[in-house]
């Protein structure tokens, strides 16, 4: 598992170029990536269509070395949770709403051998996860209405982020905090400084040039000192 520090940048290939697909991955990899991130859409919870295991199998086949992680915007979800960890998910999140039995859905991931994590939309709050928290891997806290890419990222969610991230930390708990909806490289330092550690990203990355010269763009800002930070 490639881990350059302990803030993950995870980018998105619902934003790649679908034509040349493995290409873009193993190039935003090798730029640095640490995981690579998969929008499963059904048009029945979220009004659009992606895709679906198949796709995770064969890029897992071509050998990605970066931990696959696996956004399921499904419903019902338990029979795409097998379907996505037997194709090689690494992780997988799903929203409580597509769960009637959220714990035995978390269950059935962990048994199936990946990393469980639930997804929070904007306006669901935080309470609806907080009993089955310490069984979460991840916790991924969407940051625009699921569905669609390039939507703008919704500033009341950072509240949310600082409430979810003091929870994690009052019960010591090492789950990852997960932010996915309009990151660019202009907020990013904002959603890590309220306590995310793992970032979502996709036209942000996909539609650059240079990945490798964007993904050190966004380290930086990451990294900087805090007089040194963007607006």
């Amino acid at each position: 598992m490639q881990v350059s520090n302990n803030q993950f940048i995870a980018p998105s290939i619902l934003s790649a170029d679908f034509t040349r697909l493995g290409e873009e991955v193993d190039a935003v990899v090798a730029a640095g990536a640490d995981m690579i991130h998969f929008d499963v859409m059904d048009n029945h919870y979220v009004p659009n269509l992606s895709f679906g295991p198949m796709v995770l199998r064969a890029l897992a086949r071509r050998g990605v070395s970066v931990p696959l992680d696996v956004h399921l915007m499904v419903e019902p979800v338990d029979e795409l949770i097998g379907q996505f960890a037997d194709a090689g998910a690494s992780f997988i999140s799903f929203h409580p709403e597509a769960s009637r039995h959220i714990d035995r859905s978390l269950e059935l991931v962990k048994q199936r051998g990946c990393k469980a994590g639930l997804v929070l939309n904007p306006a669901t709050p935080l309470s609806l996860i907080e009993p089955v928290l310490h069984k979460l891997d991840i916790l991924l806290l969407m940051s625009v209405n699921p569905g669609f890419g390039g939507q703008a990222f919704i500033p009341y969610v950072l509240d949310k982020v600082r409430q979810a991230r003091a929870l994690i930390d009052e019960y010591s708990l090492p789950t990852r905090l997960e932010v996915d909806g309009g990151i660019k490289i202009d907020n990013i330092r904002a959603i890590a400084d309220a306590g995310a550690d793992t970032f979502v990203m996709g036209s942000a990355i996909f539609g650059t040039p240079d990945y490798a010269q964007t993904l050190a763009s966004i380290r930086q800002v990451l990294s900087a000192p805090a007089e040194f930070r963007l607006a």
